[in-house]
C-alpha cells in the first residue's frame, strides 16, 4: 500500500496541545551534536527547542538536530535570531516542526512570521522538494503542503510592553498557535529586571492566557527554570507549553551540586 502523506507529517506536540495536555520542551544552546535529541527523549521531555538566537549553532548543526528529532518522535522547534523569511523558511525546509518567533511587538510582524512559515494560501512560503518532514519522499504538492501547514507550529514571543499592548491584535492572527512569554526580556522592558513575583508579570500572564484562550490558542511559559512555583500557577491558569530550561543551566546545575557534595565530605 503506498505511503500517505498524512501518516508520516505529525507534530505530536500540536495533537497534545489541541487535547489541552501539558507539553514540556528542553532548550539546545550548548550541546551542537544529535546526542542532545536522544538525551531530551530519554529524560522524558516532549519537544526540544533549539535556540538559535542566543548560541553559536550554524544552520548545518541546527538541521542535524532537526531531522534526528524527527527520527526520534520528539519535535524540534527553532527559535531563530531573526524574524525573517531567509532564517524561518532554512529552519523548516532543514527539519524543524515549528519555529519561535522572538520579540514579536504587533500584529504586522506576526503576520510577517507566519508568511514565512506557512505555505500558500496561509502564507508565501516557497516550495522545496524532498523535506526531511517527508522522510525525503516526493508527494504531489496539493497533498504534502497542507499537511506541512497543519504540522507546522508558530509561535511568537511576546517579551515587551509593545506586545503586550498589542496582544489581541497578535493572538488573532490566523496562523499563530502559541503565544510563548519570554518572561525575563519581558521583565527588562517593564523596567522590573529580575522581579518575578511582581503584579506586573502574573497580570501578563493572566491578560495572554484570556486572550488566547478565546481565540483557540495556546500559551507557553519560557524563563522561569528558576522558579517552579510560578510555572505551577501558570501551568493551572492554562498555559499548556513549559521551556523547563536549557542544556547550560542543567548541566551547570548538576556539576555544582557533585562538586559541592565532594566538598561537602570534608567537613
Amino acid at each position: 500500500m503506498p505511503v500517505q502523506v498524512r501518516d508520516i507529517v505529525r507534530n505530536p506536540v500540536k495533537e497534545k496541545l489541541a487535547r489541552g495536555e501539558l507539553v514540556s520542551s528542553m532548550t539546545a544552546r550548548l550541546v551542537s551534536s544529535i546526542e542532545i535529541v536522544r538525551i531530551a527523549k530519554s529524560a522524558g521531555f516532549d519537544s526540544l527547542y533549539i535556540d538559535l538566537e542566543h548560541s553559536s549553532f550554524s544552520m548545518e548543526t541546527t538541521s542535524q538536530i532537526c531531522v534526528m528529532a524527527l527520527e526520534a518522535g520528539i519535535p524540534a522547534f527553532v527559535r531563530v535570531p531573526a524574524n525573517t523569511p531567509e532564517y524561518i523558511s532554512r529552519v523548516l525546509d532543514g527539519g524543524a516542526l515549528g519555529v519561535i518567533a522572538p520579540g514579536v511587538r504587533s500584529a504586522g510582524e506576526a503576520r510577517a512570521v507566519v508568511a514565512a512559515a506557512k505555505y500558500p494560501p496561509l502564507g508565501e512560503r516557497g516550495l522545496s522538494a524532498g523535506l526531511p518532514q517527508l522522510q525525503f519522499r516526493a508527494f504531489p504538492a496539493a497533498e504534502s503542503l497542507p499537511a506541512l501547514n497543519d504540522a507546522t507550529l508558530v509561535s511568537v514571543q511576546f517579551e515587551s510592553k509593545a506586545a503586550l499592548e498589542a496582544m489581541d491584535e497578535i493572538v488573532a492572527v490566523d496562523g499563530v498557535d502559541l503565544v510563548l512569554i519570554g518572561t525575563n526580556d519581558l521583565m527588562v522592558d517593564l523596567g522590573i529586571p529580575g522581579q518575578y513575583d511582581h503584579p506586573r508579570v502574573r497580570d501578563a500572564y493572566e491578560r495572554t492566557i484570556a486572550a488566547c484562550s478565546k481565540r483557540g490558542k495556546h500559551v507557553g511559559v519560557g524563563g522561569l527554570g528558576s522558579r517552579p512555583d510560578l510555572m505551577a500557577q501558570y501551568v493551572k491558569m492554562g498555559a499548556r507549553y513549559v521551556s523547563t530550561g536549557t542544556d547550560l543551566a542543567f548541566l551547570m546545575a548538576a556539576c555544582t551540586q557533585r562538586a559541592k557534595q565532594v566538598r561537602d565530605l570534608q567537613l
